[in-house]
């Protein structure tokens, strides 16, 4: 028994995009696709129903912030993820590897795996490849990922961050000071190494997917090196990591472009916490099926709402008595409540001034509004995407959608 299938139905004439569906054993997800975060087993505000209606049809889940609370054998006893969250649709788990890195100040990691100080209680948590399987096979995600080493894709000491400059600094590999090009050895070696205890530890092959994950920084050389011994490793999918923490859009570009055509054809190609319009179009070009970001859920609990043309930060005075809807041609809860069975007067949206209002007054509404409407302003951009993979209409795209622009302007490829 496979706990996972992928079908690719169509293929781009002129880019590496193609279109597919996955299957799991809680259902379908069209590919390229665009899972909500749910860190703590919840799309912060939202439903899980009305996450469905905007068209989500995966969703993602935290393995480091589950472990902690309520704990991983309290999901398991009370059904599983799905049972738990009320969501009956794929979920993927991440491994906690992304935590190592983005909290980075707070932890020491060896050979073994990382030790963490819980951000709940202070005390001290140590992540192995083996305790990240444990922890999501107990969890029951349909899709779980490797433990891996995510080191900064840049140099650390250039970033406009104390805390991974600091962290640089106190957990150099070398006594003469922190050198990038060791750390971005040292992670490629121990993602390798690491992935092979993991699917070693798999007690559930037969019902959850392991994918494993390549790293490299943004060092074209060592990203060949890292597919080539990540993939030599069997597994149902593979995913890109260590992108989009801290380099620019022109080398996420660089690096997934020269990475994904490496990777298999005929598995999933996962790029982990991409990201903007621009990233994803990009990455869509180069050959990528699955895409995850908070960017959606967190811009709209701080009143930053995506639209075609760019994000509106609706707390601004100029939208104080702006009667529009937040995007015209969006047919989410916000932007077209008709369409969803809400009997507002007259069918009108809710308006500019008066989400602008709920954020001002502080009322719950204003962040759940917006949160609906980013996460549908992205799975539309997918459908769009989809659409287009068929009829090789890139440039109406960019029409469509003019904040995608700079991902469009990428020289197209030629598929190998």
């Amino acid at each position: 028994m496979t706990p996972l299938t992928f079908q690719i139905h169509e293929t781009s004439a002129s880019t590496h995009a193609r279109r597919g569906t996955v299957t799991t054993p809680h259902g379908s997800f069209d590919t390229p696709a665009f899972m909500p975060v749910g860190t703590r087993a919840s799309i912060k505000g939202v439903l899980p129903p009305l996450v469905a209606a905007t068209g989500s049809q995966i969703i993602l889940g935290n393995t480091y912030h589950l472990m902690l609370r309520p704990g991983e054998a309290l999901v398991r006893e009370l059904g599983g993820l799905h049972a738990f969250m009320g969501w009956p649709h794929p979920v993927l788990t991440d491994s906690g590897g992304y935590q190592a890195y983005s909290m980075s100040d707070i932890n020491r990691i060896d050979d073994d795996g990382v030790t963490f100080k819980s951000i709940i209680d202070g005390s001290s948590i140590h992540l192995s490849p083996e305790r990240a399987i444990q922890v999501q096979n107990d969890l029951g995600a349909d899709i779980i990922m490797a433990f891996d080493d995510c080191p900064p894709s840049v140099d650390p000491r250039t970033l406009n961050e104390t805390r991974k400059r600091l962290a640089a600094s106190r957990t150099s590999a070398s006594k003469k000071g922190y050198d990038h090009g060791v750390r971005l050895e040292q992670a490629l070696e121990r993602t390798t190494r690491w992935l092979d205890r993991c699917k070693k530890a798999h007690q559930r092959p037969n019902e959850q997917a392991l994918f494993g994950i390549v790293q490299g920084g943004a060092d074209l050389d060592r990203r060949s090196r890292s597919v080539e011994e990540v993939c030599n490793i069997e597994l149902p999918g593979y995913a890109i990591g260590g992108v989009a923490v801290g380099e620019g859009f022109s080398d996420i570009v660089r690096v997934v472009h020269h990475t994904t055509p490496l990777m298999p054809a005929d598995k999933p190609r996962y790029l982990m916490g991409v990201g903007y319009e621009r990233d994803i179009v990009a990455a869509v070009r180069a050959g990528v099926d699955m895409f995850d970001c908070v960017l959606p859920t967190r811009n709209g609990r701080n009143a930053n709402a995506f639209t075609p043309t760019g994000q509106l930060r609706l707390r601004n005075a100029r939208f104080a008595r702006d009667p529009e809807p937040i995007d015209a041609t969006c047919d989410c809860v916000a932007c077209s409540p008709a369409s969803h069975g809400w009997a507002t007067v007259d069918g009108r949206p809710f308006s500019r001034a008066y989400i602008r209002h709920l954020f001002m007054a502080e009322e719950m509404l204003g962040p759940i509004l917006v949160s609906l409407h980013n996460v549908r302003h992205f799975q539309r951009l997918l459908v769009d995407i989809r659409r287009t993979i068929g009829d090789d209409a890139w440039s109406s795209l960019g029409q469509r959608w003019p904040v995608v622009g700079d991902a469009l302007a990428e020289p197209l490829r030629t598929p190998e």
